[in-house]
């Protein structure tokens, strides 16, 4: 709008906006200059001192100076916090390479000094800036109608003239409109929790806006050379982020594994084949897979293993993950071999053969129809993403393992920002300009319950707010500065199980930080850490793990009682014990992983469950757009021969009959592109993800495809036609069947423990939820409605948590 060629952003103390900045900048083909606003502590300062730092604005010229800025905005959050992130004049000194400098206003040095009378102090500053960065040092002048900054560019320009130092005009900005200053005063405000009256009453400075050209020509017009000079600048200023490589793909900081020394293959491909094949054969010995080696078809189906095995193995060497499958595998073996309960699998990574031979999931894909390409598709080359569930309470001994084994220097967490939401919104404002608590929150009840919903949709279906604010002006102000702040960061968490590792420094390609346990964050958020190369773990915490657990040693403890050997292993239970789900279908699921609520119980009551893939489906329909739309009444109704079952066409058969002639999960959105129309699965899934964005023009062009192949593959053009568009319905709908196979296996294992060892079900259940005194009370009913005796602590009985009496098994 302004016609500016270039905009640096310089936060203060961080760089956790970089990348959205660049991708911002760049739509509007505006160069980005990436800086930060540092503070530096004075040399001497307690840090007890309210103000014991200075500040200096820092702008990378090239990519060795952004990696120094990066480094250095690390440093002051690794070793230098105090009250704020603080660097040393040393550190920067030794990191000043690559790195435009800027006196810092107000709040530099040199305008600290003088501001308090210490001229001789400021002369100091001056001189190390300009030994420090040479030509690379310009004296930073503002316009904001303060006698103090006038008095520090009058200093300035004396001291330019003397040693040929170059000025350059700059804006403070922290808001964008000049009639903005009151609503970021708000801001700040809601950040300090105070209120408007809480504050001095001063006159409100307005000038920290993004001034246009001709404001600043105008405000330095004494000083064109300062205008001239924020072009040379911006000229000098010249980052480039590679995202990809020669082929187009994109480029990740994964870590090497390390082979073992005596294996034969030498590299990650080489040795994914061979952990591989070895996994297969170990899975083929197992307890859990002897039904399938009696089956008459043995021979036929054990080919049908190995080769799609191979696939994958081709696959996933082809799009160059085999060290990213080799990690994941080791931190799993290794958290097994501690005895740190692993969850069987979750998200699309269960539907990986590969993942299952090296025991990175304990779902069997191929009896569920679950797709590799769901995973990955490589088609589309992204990083696959294994989500892991661990045992709550140790998950962090697996996190702890991982950064002793690459590194502390290149394993960290991952940031998350708290956006100012509607309602907050509301309620922050509301609170900062001191109205009743009552009040506040009855207008912030008012915004629907509407995901994700913005103030200006909620004014548009709420008529309320408009009546409010015409006959209330304190709700008119209100709202006019909660409209401006919505969507602004709020406070900085930490991603729920993001661990970032690489294969050198993290400071190499990211800033970092530390939240408030202590705990380093890479200050990109997830998104923002794919774009630039990081390669994001999941280390997940769920406590059914931790309950399963405690479970399995109560009844190895019993086991041992009984003087039998104490080998019971949840994994060894199959998936078809039939009081396992005979427990489920009479709803009798308090405890039982994903199906204790009310409407579960319910569904499974009306449906019945009688194995692993009927339990699937209640955890993929039990959902919000299933539920709405009637296709869970009529999925019942087939269920019970009410309702006949019918295909679209005879060669859906094949793909439906899992699910009773309805398309329930992603994966038969996938399967029925490929037979209808002769759709690789990649390109399948590449039409799955369109058809759940919805957009017109893209999916008018898939749909003219679709029928046009479906038509060559000897289906009507009319009964294609008809076909996409029930497709693209229910890909609204479906769900990841892997994820959904996966956790009803553990809804099956939960169950299994409560139909064949009741007691030590309900003492490790009680374990698990002893801090919530509602979740007791409830189970603790429950146990004693299935004649369960359950007694109080006694001195000569009670463990630290909850346990079996050992002369009653009922008890």
């Amino acid at each position: 709008e302004y016609g500016m060629p270039a905009v640096a952003m310089t936060d203060h103390g961080n760089m956790c906006g970089v990348i959205e900045f660049m991708n911002e900048a760049k739509k509007a083909g505006i160069k980005p200059i990436y800086g930060c606003d540092v503070y530096v502590k004075i040399e001497g300062a307690p840090d007890t001192q309210r103000y014991p730092y200075t500040r200096l604005v820092l702008l990378a010229m090239n990519n060795e100076g952004f990696q120094n800025l990066t480094y250095l905005v690390s440093q002051a959050y690794l070793e230098g916090r105090a009250q704020r992130p603080l660097l040393t004049k040393e550190w920067i000194a030794a990191r000043a390479t690559g790195i435009i400098a800027l006196s810092g206003g107000l709040k530099g040095a040199v305008g600290h000094y003088l501001l308090n009378n210490k001229e001789e102090q400021a002369e100091k500053e001056w001189d190390w800036l300009r030994e420090t960065f040479g030509d690379r040092f310009y004296a930073e002048l503002q316009e904001n109608n303060l006698a103090e900054q006038t008095r520090i560019n009058e200093w300035q320009l004396e001291r330019c003239k003397r040693d040929g130092v170059k000025p350059v005009a700059t804006s403070d900005v922290h808001y964008l409109e000049k009639e903005d200053a009151m609503s970021h005063e708000v801001f700040v405000l809601t950040q300090l929790g105070r209120t408007l009256s809480d504050v001095n009453k001063r006159s409100l400075c307005t000038e920290f806006w993004v001034k246009d050209p001709g404001t600043m020509e105008e405000q330095f017009a004494a000083v064109p050379e300062a205008i001239t000079n924020t072009l040379e600048v911006a000229e000098r200023c010249n980052v480039t982020f590679k995202f990809t490589d020669d082929k187009g793909l994109p480029i990740y900081y994964l870590p090497n594994f390390q082979i073992p020394p005596e294996e034969e293959a030498k590299t990650p491909e080489d040795f994914l084949a061979v952990e591989s094949r070895r996994g297969l054969e170990w899975r083929f010995q197992q307890p859990s897979f002897k039904k399938t080696l009696e089956r008459a078809d043995w021979p036929e189906l054990k080919q049908a293993y190995h080769d799609r095995l191979e696939d994958e193995i081709r696959m996933i060497k082809k799009t160059g993950f085999s060290g990213y499958f080799l990690i994941v595998a080791d931190f799993i073996k290794w958290a097994k071999a501690q005895g740190i309960p692993v969850g069987p699998g979750r998200g699309s990574g269960a539907g990986s053969s590969v993942a299952w031979a090296l025991q990175i999931i304990d779902i069997d894909p191929l009896p569920y129809n679950l797709l590799f390409e769901r995973f990955i598709n490589p088609e589309r080359v992204s990083m696959p993403d294994f989500d892991v569930d661990f045992c709550m309470d140790r998950r962090g001994e697996v996190i702890e393992y991982v950064r002793q084994k690459y590194g502390k220097d290149q394993v960290s967490q991952i940031i998350t920002f708290g956006r100012l939401q509607a309602k907050q919104c509301i309620r922050d404002v509301g609170r900062v300009l001191g109205m009743p608590y009552g009040e506040v929150d009855a207008i912030s009840k008012l915004v629907p319950e509407q995901l994700g919903i913005s103030l200006s949709e909620a004014l548009e279906k709420e008529p309320k707010f408009a009546e409010l604010r015409a006959n209330n002006p304190t709700v008119d102000t209100l709202f006019h500065h909660a409209l401006k702040l919505e969507g602004l960061t709020r406070s900085f968490g930490k991603h729920a199980g993001g661990v970032i590792i690489t294969d050198s420094p993290l400071t190499t390609y990211a800033p970092l930080m530390m939240d408030e346990e202590g705990g380093v964050v890479v200050q990109y958020d997830k998104d923002a850490s794919e774009k630039v190369g990081l390669v994001k773990f999941d280390f997940l915490g769920l406590k059914t793990l931790t309950h399963i657990q405690n479970a399995v040693n109560l009844v190895n403890e019993k086991r041992k009682r009984q003087g039998l050997p104490e080998d019971f292993r949840i994994e060894d239970t199959g998936v078809d014990d039939a009081a396992a789900y005979a427990l489920i279908a009479k709803g009798d699921n308090n405890g039982v992983f994903q199906v204790e609520s009310s409407g579960m119980a319910d569904l499974c009551k009306k449906l019945s469950p009688a194995n692993l893939e009927e339990l699937t489906w209640i955890n993929a329909i039990y959902r919000p757009g299933p539920l709405e739309s009637g296709m869970v009444d009529d999925f019942i109704e087939r269920k019970n021969g009410r309702l006949e079952i019918k295909y679209p066409v005879p060669q859906l058969e094949e793909v439906l009959k899992e699910s009773l002639g309805v398309i329930i999960y992603q994966e038969q959105v996938m399967r029925a592109a490929r037979v209808l129309a002769g759709y690789s699965l990649g390109e399948a899934d590449l039409l799955r993800r369109a058809m759940g964005k919805k957009k017109p023009e893209e999916m008018a062009k898939l749909k003219v495809g679709f029928v046009e192949r479906a038509t060559k593959n000897g289906i009507e053009p009319l009964k294609a036609t008809e076909i996409f568009d029930l497709i693209e319905k229910f890909a609204g709908y479906g769900f990841n069947k892997s994820h959904a196979t996966a956790y009803a296996y553990v809804s099956y294992q939960t169950a299994y423990l409560k139909a064949h060892y009741p007691a030590q079900f309900y003492a490790a259940l009680l374990t698990t939820e002893m801090s919530d005194t509602d979740k007791l009370a409830r189970y603790i009913g429950d146990a004693k409605d299935h004649d369960i005796e359950v007694f109080g602590p006694d001195v000569n009985e009670s463990n630290r948590l909850f346990n079996v009496v050992e002369d009653a098994e009922k008890k």
